[in-house]
C-alpha cells in the first residue's frame, strides 16, 4: 500500500435517520432474543415524517405462533406481543431524543408488518431436530471481512475512530445539556494526512449538526461553530490540528430540520460508517435487524475479534479476514488472512492456527455464537457510533476482547 497519503472517513448520528431505523431494529431484536435466545429475527425498519414502519420475518414462540390457535384473532401474536414491540420502537425514538413536531416519539404513527419466518430457510438453518447430526447452519450466503490495525488504541482506522467520537461526545453533551443548542441529528468527516503508512496530522474535518432555531447567525453561530473546534481538539491526538486544517461546519447554512423528517431512513443503509469507514473491504451484508444465526452480522464480528487479536498479539500492524459460507451449511467455505506485509509470520501460518484453535470450534455459526456469547440482547446499543472500536464490557461487545492473544501465540508454536 502507499505510504504517504490523505484519506478520509464519516460518521453519522444516533439521530441521523438510517441510525435511527437501525437502532429501532435493533431494538426488536434485543426484544426478541430477551424472549428467546434462539428467537430468529430480520427486521426492516423505515422512518419517515411523523411514521415508523416495520417489515420482515421472526420466529420467537414467546411472542409470535401462527399455529397456536388460542392467538389466531391477533394474527400469530401472543397478548400483548404487538404493544410491547411498539412501546419498545417509541422508547428508542425517546432515548435518542426526538421530540419534535416532525417527528415526536409519542405521537409518531407506527405500522407492524412482521410475520413468521420462512419454513424453508428454517430447515437449512437449524440444527437437527429429528435426532440427526446435522449442525445449525449459517443463515444466508455471503461473505464477510474484519480488520484491526494498530493506529489507535482501539485498534481500528484512525478516520473513522475519530470520526464517531466526536459524534458520540455531542450525544453526550446534547443528553446532559452541556450543549443545549444540538438537536439528535449529526454527521462528521476527517481526513487525515499520513506519512510513512501512519496518520500525523488532520487536514480538514467536516461536522454538519442539526441545531435549535437562531443558531444559525451571529454570536450564536458562533458559539456553536466553537464548540465543536472544542470537541475535535479534545478527540484528535495533540498536534494533529493546525492553522492548515480546513473546517466545514454546517457549510449548507441552517439544520434545523433534521431526521426522519429531513429525509427517509432505512436499516442498513450506512454499513461502512459501521465498520471501518471504507479502509477494509465489506463483505456488502449490513448488521443491524438480524439475529446472530445470520452470518452477516455474527461472521463480522468474529473476523474482526480475529484480526484484533491477531493485532494485540503483534503478529501484524495491520490484519484483514476474509470467512465465505453458504446457506444451510455449517463449515465455513474458506479462510483468508492478509497483514499486508506487516506480519511476523506467514500469513498461511496464521490461517492454519485460527483452524486449530479448538474453542473456537471451526468457525461454524453455533460455535462463533457459543464462543462470544451472542444470544443476548446486546445489539441496540451497537447500532450507533460503529459495531466496532468499542469496549467490550460485561456483555457488550464481546467481539471487541483480546483474549485469543495467548491461544494464538500457543498455536503458532
Amino acid at each position: 500500500m502507499r505510504s504517504d497519503f490523505l484519506f478520509t472517513s464519516e460518521s453519522v448520528s444516533e439521530g441521523h435517520p438510517d441510525k435511527v431505523s437501525d437502532q429501532i431494529s435493533d431494538a426488536i431484536v434485543d426484544l426478541m432474543l430477551s424472549k428467546d435466545p434462539e428467537a430468529r429475527v430480520a427486521c426492516e425498519t423505515m422512518t419517515t415524517t411523523q411514521r415508523v414502519i416495520l417489515s420482515g420475518e421472526i420466529r420467537c414462540a414467546p411472542m409470535y405462533d401462527a399455529a397456536n390457535e388460542d392467538w389466531a384473532e391477533n394474527g400469530g401474536w401472543a397478548p400483548g406481543a404487538k404493544e410491547e414491540i411498539e412501546k419498545a420502537v417509541r422508547r428508542t425514538v425517546r432515548e435518542i431524543g426526538y421530540e419534535q413536531d416532525g417527528f415526536h416519539w409519542q405521537t409518531l404513527a407506527f405500522e407492524n408488518y412482521l410475520h413468521g419466518q420462512s419454513a424453508h430457510i428454517a430447515q437449512g438453518v437449524d440444527a437437527g431436530s429429528d435426532g440427526s447430526n446435522k449442525d445449525e447452519g449459517a443463515g444466508d450466503q455471503g461473505i464477510m471481512f474484519g480488520f484491526a490495525c494498530d493506529e489507535t488504541p482501539d485498534l481500528m482506522p484512525a478516520p473513522i475512530d475519530y470520526s464517531h467520537k466526536i459524534l458520540h461526545r455531542m450525544a453526550v453533551d446534547r443528553k446532559s445539556g452541556a450543549a443545549p443548542f444540538l438537536e439528535p441529528d449529526a454527521k462528521s468527516q476527517v481526513t487525515l494526512r499520513y506519512k510513512d503508512g501512519k496518520p500525523v496530522a488532520c487536514t480538514a474535518v467536516v461536522v454538519s449538526t442539526q441545531h435549535a432555531p437562531g443558531y444559525d447567525q451571529g454570536e450564536k453561530e458562533a458559539e456553536l461553530k466553537n464548540y465543536v473546534k472544542g470537541v475535535v481538539a479534545d478527540i484528535l491526538p495533540a498536534g494533529f490540528l493546525s492553522d492548515e486544517t480546513k473546517w466545514h461546519i454546517n457549510p449548507t447554512g441552517s439544520f434545523e430540520i433534521g431526521g426522519p423528517d429531513g429525509d427517509a431512513g432505512l436499516t442498513g443503509r450506512k454499513i461502512i460508517v459501521d465498520t471501518y469507514g471504507g479502509a477494509a473491504p465489506h463483505g456488502g451484508g449490513a448488521f443491524s435487524g438480524k439475529d446472530p444465526t445470520k452470518v452477516d452480522r455474527s461472521a463480522a464480528y468474529i473476523t474482526r475479534y480475529l484480526a484484533k487479536n491477531v493485532v494485540a498479539a503483534g503478529l501484524a500492524r495491520r490484519c484483514t479476514i476474509q470467512i465465505a459460507y453458504a446457506i444451510g451449511v455449517s463449515e465455513p467455505l474458506s479462510l483468508y488472512v492478509d497483514t499486508h506485509g506487516t506480519g511476523t509470520v506467514d500469513d498461511a501460518k496464521i490461517e492454519d492456527a485460527i483452524l486449530a484453535i479448538g474453542k473456537l470450534g471451526g468457525l461454524t455459526p453455533r460455535a462463533i455464537r457459543m464462543h462470544l456469547g451472542l444470544n443476548k440482547p446486546i445489539y441496540r446499543v451497537s447500532a450507533a457510533y460503529g459495531h466496532f472500536g468499542r469496549k467490550a464490557e460485561g456483555d457488550l461487545f464481546p467481539w471487541e476482547r483480546t483474549d485469543l492473544v495467548e491461544d494464538l501465540k500457543a498455536a503458532l508454536s
